[in-house]
């Protein structure tokens, strides 16, 4: 019998939609209290997810859902990096 591999889920903070982990991004606070993009999934300190769209990101901006779910202030520059990620991986 072949056991079937669990595929991790996790959740985006933004939509609360459940998504495969290779189709969000995670953002990290560093147990330091540095805030960065995390592109291979495995940075220490508390993460969250967002989906890889341009119009999730700008609503993660707007509703502050990061900022909450980090429990500190995201710099513009994080969600610069977060659109431009997005846009190199839609061409």
């Amino acid at each position: 019998m072949n056991k079937v591999k669990k595929i991790p889920l996790r959740k985006c903070v933004v939509t609360n939609e459940r998504f495969e982990k290779k189709q969000l991004i995670r953002i990290v606070r560093s147990p330091e209290g540095i805030i960065l993009v995390d592109k291979t999934g495995k940075a220490n300190g508390r993460g969250a997810y967002v989906s890889k769209t341009k119009a999730v990101i700008l609503q993660a901006k707007k509703s502050k859902a990061l900022e909450r779910h980090l429990e500190t202030p995201i710099p513009d520059a994080i969600y610069e990096e977060l659109l431009k990620l997005v846009e190199d991986e839609q061409k």
